[in-house]
């Protein structure tokens, strides 16, 4: 029992881990000779208390693993944060350059229920009549299911990252005309670097959230052109994004283009300790895009988390109508040759979208691989600073030891046993505890 808790107490709260057959065995190799010496170690899976060796899903959805999902939300605030206050290999001065928050909306696809507020901010009743509730399970479903363009919103949610991907495209273009600069010349004197996640309206449909920055010609670590402001880069941000058009597919004789909504938000972030009015900072900005990387489809809109095989499935499916609606819509039009390259039977859980949920670009910070190597490579080092002398690593020259490493593991299934269920949720106190420290 107390070999199994400690097995266990490794997934750090993980409920749904992958489980493997087979073993690793870790030799020791003289660099300058390339011999091969004693074994270090040796794991078997066959003399773990579990059975098999135990591996974390890391599955994103908070809605599928709990623990997951919080170090993925916890990465991806460092990730957003380290490209706007420094750190992680980010210059401390990236603070200083233009950046701001954008959030781009879907159009509308048909009058849904809302909770409408006036220039002071006072909630009004919808169209409806009603004052609803902010969890009122109505908000975002059409008022006329009937007349509601399901088509057009699993198309839109089809398409949002390639709107998205001509959206980046322009927006180069737009800062490069207001520096007075030809698009080839422009990486010489700036770049505009970013990092986005996607989020569901109650309605259904993708919008995004999105930390836009103009760096210099080496990215944030270098200094922008004095030109570089957060006028021209929220200017040019709006009219990139009245100009971003994709052409969609026709269906049934009917054409589909697809833009941005007409509702766009672009605000100035300050850094942490700015006091003004209505303003967003750092924190609070990475927060908010984390919150949302760990959220799908199944959070606002009350679908699935998880692709569907039979339409049939819907059957015993608890989700709303709305999104029952939009994923048999999502499930008939992926049946159609015309748009195949769509995917859309396989994402009709997703509502059509088959984007990444948060991507940035190159040079705006750290990435989540290398933010998940340190933290192997911290865990590496305590559990070989818990080794006795005669099974670590001998150096060699005060060379850094070298290990090779002979492994071989298949698939056995995922989850947990009942016993071991159990035993995990009584250590979920404790795990949660020390989930603070894993990220060192």
């Amino acid at each position: 029992m107390p070999a199994l808790v400690r097995q266990l107490r490794g997934l750090g709260g993980c409920t749904r881990p992958v489980r493997l057959d087979g073993h690793r065995t870790e030799h020791e190799l003289n660099p300058r000779t390339g011999e091969i010496g004693r074994v270090l170690h040796r794991l078997d899976s066959t003399t773990l208390p579990a059975g098999h060796l135990l591996v974390r899903c890391n599955n994103r959805r908070a809605t599928r693993c709990a623990a997951c999902a919080e170090v993925y939300r916890r990465d991806t605030y460092h990730l957003i944060t380290a490209g706007l206050r420094g750190g992680k290999g980010n210059p401390e001065t990236v603070a200083a350059h233009p950046r701001v928050f954008a959030t781009f909306t879907a159009p509308g696809f048909g009058p849904v229920h809302s909770r409408p507020t006036d220039r002071r901010g006072t909630v009004r009743p919808c169209r409806c009549g009603t004052l609803h509730d902010q969890e009122d399970d109505a908000l975002g479903t059409p008022l006329d299911p009937a007349t509601y363009d399901y088509e057009a919103a699993v198309l839109w949610n089809a398409h949002a990252g390639m709107l998205w991907r001509r959206f980046s495209i322009y927006l180069r273009r737009e800062v490069a005309k207001r520096a007075g600069l030809t698009q080839r010349d422009f990486p010489d004197y700036a770049r505009v670097s970013f990092a986005k996640v996607a989020e569901y309206q109650k309605r259904g449909a993708v919008h995004f959230h999105a930390v836009i920055r103009i760096d210099g010609p080496d990215g944030g670590m270098s200094e922008p052109p004095a030109w570089a402001t957060t006028e021209l880069l929220t200017d040019a941000i709006r009219s990139a994004a009245a100009n971003a058009l994709v052409i969609g597919p026709v269906v049934d004789g009917r054409a589909h283009t697809f833009a941005f909504g007409r509702q766009l938000d672009v605000r100035p972030i300050r850094s942490a300790d700015f006091d003004g009015p209505a303003e967003l900072t750092e924190r609070a900005v990475a927060a908010y895009i984390a919150k949302y990387a760990t959220k799908g489809a199944e959070t606002a809109t009350g679908t699935l988390d998880r692709p569907i095989k039979f339409l049939a499935e819907l059957a015993q499916a608890r989700i709303t109508d709305h999104a029952r609606h939009m994923i048999r819509t999502a499930w008939a039009l992926g049946g159609r040759k015309d748009l195949a390259d769509l995917r859309l039977r396989a994402w009709a859980h997703m509502l059509g979208f088959r984007g990444h949920f948060s991507t940035k670009t190159r040079r705006y910070s750290t990435t989540l691989g290398a933010l998940r190597d340190a933290r192997a490579q911290w865990r590496r080092a305590q559990a070989l600073a818990a080794l006795p002398d005669e099974r670590r690593p001998v150096r060699h020259d005060q060379e850094e030891e070298t290990t090779y490493v002979l492994a071989h593991w298949v698939f056995a299934g995922t989850g947990l046993t009942r016993g071991e269920e159990w035993l995990s949720a009584s250590l979920a106190p404790a795990l949660g505890t020390e989930g603070e420290t894993t990220h060192g």
